[in-house]
């Protein structure tokens, strides 16, 4: 019996410890439970616990916070900036909202040839009316924000038509400003550099005038739905009076409206900043003129030069076309590849084949006076007799002569003992006898000079009156 009784109260204690420690165990667990719906997470073990809490401090895996649930600020709560849909423009539906455009340009830092293209840097001012900007003011004093403010309300949204780069300045912050009157008026500013196209005509280069334009057009609005125009005509435009290039003089500034009309989407009013430049002269005188003038002024020392000295006239004549060369070569280089002849081109062509021609001067005298000399060696063959005239000697002769003159050829004797610079011509004179008995051909030989430097002579006159003839029409036309 109290063995019996033994193992009851074993089983009862049993029970009861079991009990207990279910009961314990469900305790702790609904704590657990408890805890983690306040931190709104499940239960985690150890682990997990562990690489939770290394990944909470882990300063790559925290989130950033949501911008756009960030609280307005006093002037955005007074502007109303949540109340009102700006993505679409003031009067949306209605009429088309004008807008009005003024610029003033800072700077007009470099034209290019070559690209075909301007650089300007410039404020660009935009002035329109929103209602839903408009707020209540005592003194009726407008505010004024910096480009934070523009990203959240609606603005003109301008570009640079044929514009290659284009950007706002950012130093030290955004060059942009947003100033709003408490009736809803805006006045939008910022500062741009743009490189845009420029269409030009070297036709008349380097005397030429060249007119470019800078474009402002509305990308998405019509005409229907927004009106471009310069706020106050010609005077929207302002310059810097310091405004200078190297190679340029501006002439003018003027502003034109036209409409633009694309096939797909509609028309657009477009504004036109147009400048006017006249190209300086002076760099291209020194730099291209007066050394291709010199150079056809060189080439005309030959014709002074004797004929027999081959190595000091053949030399000049070939520098001088090499440098012609080198002139045209370098002008080129930095000019744009265009298919029709410009100005400078015409003169400095002309220049070299006024080269040219010196060059081909020399060569037909050095070609007549070896032919001569041929003619000469076979006159003396043919002389039957010399009669005391020397062999390298030659006769010389009027045009006007008579038989008894030819007869008496070889009475003739140079007075001097110099070598005369003529050039040997035979002539074959046929005379007939008015004597009947000789009714036969006789055939003389007569030696004629004719002077070898006449084209020399002339040459040193046809080649400047030419050249200066063609000087005074090129730049009578072109200048």
């Amino acid at each position: 019996m109290l063995a019996v009784q033994n193992m009851k109260v074993g089983v009862f204690l049993l029970w009861w410890g079991w009990v207990w420690a279910t009961e314990s165990r469900m305790h702790w667990r609904g704590r657990e439970v408890q805890e983690t719906s306040k931190k709104g997470s499940r239960p985690q073990r150890r682990e997990e616990w562990h690489e939770n809490s290394d990944k909470e401090n882990s300063p790559i895996l925290k989130r950033s916070p949501d911008i756009t649930k960030s609280p307005l600020t006093k002037s955005e709560q007074l502007l109303r900036i949540d109340d009102h849909d700006f993505s679409m423009r003031p009067g949306f539906g209605g009429p088309a909202i004008p807008v009005g455009v003024d610029v003033q340009v800072e700077s007009l830092d470099s034209i290019s040839e070559v690209d075909m293209d301007f650089t300007m840097t410039l404020y660009l001012r935009h002035y329109w009316k929103d209602e839903r900007l408009s707020f209540p003011s005592t003194n009726n004093l407008s505010m004024t924000f910096d480009g934070r403010l523009v990203k959240k309300i609606w603005v003109p949204d301008m570009f640079f038509v044929h514009s290659k780069r284009s950007f706002i300045h950012d130093t030290t912050t955004d060059n942009v400003m947003l100033r709003v009157q408490p009736d809803g008026k805006v006045l939008y500013s910022l500062r741009v550099t743009v490189t845009a196209m420029c269409n030009m005509d070297f036709s008349r280069f380097p005397l030429d005038t060249q007119t470019c334009s800078l474009e402002i057009e509305s990308y998405a609005y019509t005409e229907d739905d927004l009106m471009l125009y310069w706020k106050k005509g010609n005077d929207s435009l302002k310059t810097d009076e310091r405004i200078s290039l190297s190679q340029f003089l501006i002439q003018e500034f003027h502003t034109t409206t036209k409409l633009a009309f694309y096939s797909s989407t509609g028309w657009y009013n477009r504004l036109y900043i147009n400048f006017t430049l006249r190209r300086h002269i002076f760099f291209f005188l020194l730099q291209t003129y007066f050394p291709a003038t010199l150079m056809v002024m060189l080439s005309w020392v030959s014709f002074w030069i004797d004929r027999r000295a081959v190595p000091a006239r053949v030399p000049l004549g070939i520098t001088t076309v090499l440098t012609m060369s080198t002139i045209i070569t370098g002008v080129n280089a930095s000019m744009p590849r265009v298919s029709y002849i410009k100005a400078v081109d015409i003169y400095l062509w002309v220049s070299f084949v006024f080269v040219f021609l010196s060059v081909l001067e020399y060569a037909a005298v050095n070609y007549l006076t070896t032919v001569q000399e041929r003619k000469e060696r076979k006159l003396r063959e043919k002389l039957p007799c010399t009669c005391g005239i020397p062999q390298p000697r030659g006769v010389m002769l009027d045009g006007s002569y008579s038989d008894g003159e030819v007869n008496d050829l070889g009475n003739y004797v140079p007075e001097n003992g110099e070598k005369p610079d003529k050039m040997m011509v035979q002539l074959t004179l046929a005379s007939e006898r008015s004597s009947p008995q000789r009714k036969s051909q006789r055939s003389s030989y007569v030696s004629m000079r004719i002077d070898t430097h006449a084209i020399d002579k002339y040459s040193r006159i046809i080649f400047p009156a030419a050249y200066i003839l063609f000087n005074l029409i090129y730049w009578s036309i072109f200048s």
